[in-house]
């Protein structure tokens, strides 16, 4: 079965496409044709043809908000969010100093991501440009779509993870200049957050995001209520948002993590200005922040997908984000997401939110090949699940309930594979 959300699934009520016995059709330039294989198969008779009995054709997942230098910290129980970075996540980022440990640990990522049927993600990095070199190599060798850059700050964190603001914009520079555009790649810039980042430091961010088109910039808001006053204190804001508006930060290409407690004032200016959230459900619940007021960012037009956000995510699947985020909003009994909007999220909201709308997301004609395979495992709960299942949204939930990384079988990016199970 092959499926996809071609429309806006909160604004157009039949917004799922599906084809029972589907096919996709593509070359190295892109999306040729989806639908009917019984229709497109006499149309191209001399393509190469990859038969997947009883599995799933998905658009590749996007992710908004996953850290690379975490996921040695996954499953650091019992803490809330400044406690859980002084004593598990900030101890170890120190040591990616060591670009060689880096560039492990880069590699392990980047399989996991593919691993999970992760073709695109927002990254965030390192404290240190050796660190951020090593991992944008291995980013560019693994075939998937990769924003990243160093993670700026330089207040309020463990003094090896300072740097200088003209040495932030030095190294900035040269990431920028060396990694951006290459292959499927692209920098965004990236303050930790605004608690750990004086004016100097954000101004810096503003060069760098100006120096090239395509850069993105990314950072984290409205997390956690201690880390908001603590916000509010250090910049003299009325609220977090004010201290990256300052800088002229919060633009259509700026997406914020989090933003689990908004005002309604942040969220009509995120609207106006276009920026997007990363809804990191998983996170959001293991660290304790709060359930995410989805409805409320909706009502607003505030752009919403999807994050992992591993390490505080509780591992790399966008399907098990998608479930934490339906689970989330029952909890707050305010909208029940269904299977086709839970899609959405986790595709062709991410492609927007990233500003890549028209290149992914989607099977629309002429977008690149980015796909999963999704197939159950034999004798497994999701197999049994599937062959009862009376509907096409009945087999979408239970992918989501159900399937992780055991279920993807195949990972393509751009018409190649880049994971085979």
């Amino acid at each position: 079965m092959v499926l996809h959300t071609p429309h806006h699934a909160f604004q157009v009520a039949e917004a799922l496409e599906a084809f029972t016995d589907g096919a996709l059709v593509f070359d190295d330039t892109g999306i040729l044709a989806v639908g009917l294989y019984s229709q497109l198969s006499p149309q191209f008779p001399n393509a190469t043809r990859l038969e997947y009995k009883n599995a799933f054709i998905l658009p590749g997942f996007i992710d908004c908000h996953v850290h690379f230098p975490q996921v040695s910290v996954i499953g650091a129980m019992g803490l809330q969010l400044l406690e859980w970075l002084e004593t598990r996540t900030l101890p170890f980022e120190e040591s990616l100093e060591d670009a060689t440990l880096a560039r492990e640990l880069a590699k392990d990522f980047l399989r996991l991501l593919a691993q999970n049927g992760t073709t695109t993600a927002l990254v965030f990095g390192a404290h240190f440009e050796a660190a951020m070199h090593a991992f944008f190599d291995e980013a560019h060798q693994s075939g998937l779509r990769i924003s990243s850059g160093m993670v700026l700050s330089d207040r309020e964190l463990r003094p090896k993870l300072h740097q200088e603001p003209q040495a932030a914009l030095t190294a900035g520079q040269r990431l920028l200049e060396c990694w951006h555009g290459i292959g499927r790649l692209r920098y965004a810039v990236m303050p930790r957050f605004a608690l750990s980042c004086s004016d100097d430091m954000l101004a810096v961010c503003q060069t760098l995001l100006e120096m090239k088109k395509g850069v993105l910039f990314h950072t984290h808001i409205n997390e956690n209520p201690s880390e908001i006053d603590v916000v509010k204190k250090l910049a003299g804001a009325t609220d977090y948002l004010e201290a990256y508006e300052r800088h002229n930060l919060v633009r259509r290409q700026s997406i914020f993590a989090h933003s689990v407690h908004p005002s309604i004032s942040e969220l009509r200016r995120m609207a106006k200005a276009g920026s997007s959230v990363a809804h990191c459900a998983s996170s959001n619940a293991f660290i304790g922040s709060g359930l995410f007021p989805l409805k409320t960012h909706l009502e607003h037009n505030v752009r919403v997908a999807l994050g992992s956000d591993v390490g505080g995510g509780t591992g790399f699947s966008i399907l098990k984000e998608g479930l934490e985020a339906y689970q989330m909003q029952m909890l707050r009994q305010e909208m029940r997401l269904t299977p086709t909007q839970l899609l959405y999220l986790a595709t062709q909201a991410g492609a927007d939110a990233l500003e890549l709308g028209d290149v992914v997301g989607s099977f629309a004609t002429g977008k690149q090949a980015d796909f999963v395979v999704l197939k159950a495992l034999q004798g497994s709960t999701l197999e049994a699940t599937l062959a009862r299942s009376p509907s096409t949204e009945a087999s979408l939930a239970a992918l989501f309930t159900l399937a992780r990384e055991e279920t993807v079988l195949e990972t393509w990016v751009g018409g190649e594979r880049v994971y085979q199970r």
